[in-house]
């Protein structure tokens, strides 16, 4: 959700087809306090998945400030999404989808999983998702160079089958 909501128009990059995650908000007493991704891994490049281009450069002409710092998902005043008002559409959306039981955290392990079923290595979704472990397995593996690219294509193959 930090992740989410801290990011702004110049983290998407939409001709390399990359997400930069670079920053997370908090809330700490009420308000919102700007820091980095919980960890070092954290702060990373997703490459977007090319089926969901149109989608994303639709959302930022139709929802997003153009200044580079505008909220990808800003709150009716422009500042940060409250979490109350994301779940309030996020509860219509599942129950308008018939699946109730999901939770917000479901969409990242689904992606996980979509990604895992491209063939991504343990290292490849660890650098995909920000995860710092497991430690052991990262020390024997590494992210193949651009492989995230095709972890992003063949998800658009998947989606299309």
């Amino acid at each position: 959700f930090g992740e989410t909501v801290e990011l702004r128009r110049k983290d998407v990059n939409l001709s390399d087809e990359v997400l930069w995650i670079r920053r997370a908000a908090a809330r700490v007493d009420g308000r919102y306090e700007i820091g980095t991704p919980k960890s070092e891994a954290g702060i990373r490049d997703v490459s977007i998945p090319p089926h969901i281009l149109p989608q994303i450069e639709d959302h930022l002409e139709r929802f997003t400030g153009g200044k580079p710092d505008a909220l990808l998902f800003a709150a009716d005043n422009g500042g940060h999404l409250q979490p109350s008002t994301l779940y309030r559409h996020w509860y219509k959306a599942r129950t308008k989808a018939g699946r109730e039981d999901l939770r917000w955290h479901d969409l990242r392990h689904s992606g996980a999983v979509l990604a895992a079923a491209t063939g991504a290595t343990l290292s490849e979704l660890m650098s995909r998702l920000g995860h710092s472990t497991p430690a052991a397995a990262m020390r024997y593996q590494h992210v193949a160079q651009g492989r995230d690219r095709e972890i992003a294509a063949l998800l658009s193959k998947l989606a299309n089958a």
